[in-house]
């Protein structure tokens, strides 16, 4: 396939994938499974509800090929990125954690790997914040926007002007292991190596995909509300409940740690079962604490219970 050609709808797509392996990632963010022998890009598309040319702008996108914003779907852009942050806290960050601990001397007795690790758990602990935002705050402004309400106080561009890049800190993290820790032959370490530079690369074209396809797609949209005439304002209808709605709400982590909670466990305990560290439980917990403004475990046993999140009888007495 000529590599200075954009992907197109009747191109197979065994041929997108021989051309570049990443688009493996790609294609199960978009919920599409291998095993699709001949079939076209179109076709697979079709076989799996995808929208089409959201898919093909994206991956001409990762592929460096050119691409245009403007054919993007955005609630199919979305659940791609949705589902891309979903791989990333509950697969990809967490089982770096595990191979980086087996690589490692964790048993407290070299302080340079209890560092290295220190190190990891606030990276993650800073991109569960990034992405976390990006689900509950940026998302759910571009889903009322689809609706034709606009919000006064945040546009796009509050959000682009404070987006950062979270790939680079992995790239820290590999320079630090190559250069500092002195460990010979260690096959483990060094797979986990590979996968903490593949992370870092996927990670820097998913920034880029919402700088560069999400971002001008989302501004496209307020311009054309703008310009009809009929725009309605979210903090007119909504009111005083925006900030109450925006505390009580709780990342998928932060319900299974308040479910562990009610189960009678400690933060060491929390940890051990979710694969975090003690101090991302506790930040989890402070976070959690904001939101829904309990300070105690016994209120969060209630709001558990009340919440459906569980029964009574997996409670520990």
């Amino acid at each position: 396939m000529d590599d200075s050609m954009s992907y197109k709808l009747t191109d197979k797509m065994r041929d997108l994938v021989k051309d570049n392996s990443a688009l493996i990632l790609v294609m199960g963010r978009f919920g599409i499974s291998l095993g699709f022998g001949d079939k076209s890009v179109r076709e697979v598309c079709r076989m799996h509800h995808v929208n089409e040319n959201t898919f093909l702008e994206v991956v001409n996108f990762v592929s460096s090929k050119d691409y245009n914003y403007e054919s993007v779907s955005l609630p199919s852009l979305i659940g791609y990125l949705k589902q891309a942050h979903e791989y990333y806290l509950d697969f990809n960050l967490p089982n770096i954690r595990r191979k980086l601990i087996e690589a490692i001397d964790c048993s407290g007795t070299d302080e340079l790997a209890m560092l290295i690790l220190k190190f990891y758990d606030e990276y993650v602990t800073e991109v569960r914040k990034h992405m976390e935002y990006e689900n509950d705050v940026v998302f759910s402004y571009v889903e009322q926007l689809s609706q034709g309400f606009l919000n006064r106080n945040f546009t796009i561009s509050n959000f682009a002007g404070k987006h950062t890049p979270i790939g680079y800190k992995l790239k820290e993290l590999k320079d630090i292991i190559i250069r500092y820790y002195p460990e010979k032959n260690n096959y483990q370490l060094n797979q986990v190596l590979l996968e903490i530079i593949l992370s870092e690369q996927d990670l820097t074209s998913h920034c880029m995909i919402e700088d560069k396809l999400f971002v001008p797609a989302v501004k496209l949209i307020e311009q054309q509300l703008k310009k009809s005439g009929q725009i309605q304002y979210t903090d007119e209808t909504d009111g005083e409940n925006i900030e109450k709605d925006k505390l009580e709400v709780l990342s998928e982590r932060e319900k299974d740690i308040i479910i562990c909670v009610a189960k009678g466990m400690n933060n060491k305990e929390i940890a051990d079962y979710l694969y975090l560290s003690v101090h991302t439980v506790t930040t989890h917990r402070r976070n959690i604490s904001n939101k829904l403004q309990i300070h105690t475990t016994a209120g969060l046993i209630i709001y558990a219970i009340a919440n459906k999140l569980v029964n009574i009888e997996e409670i520990q007495k």
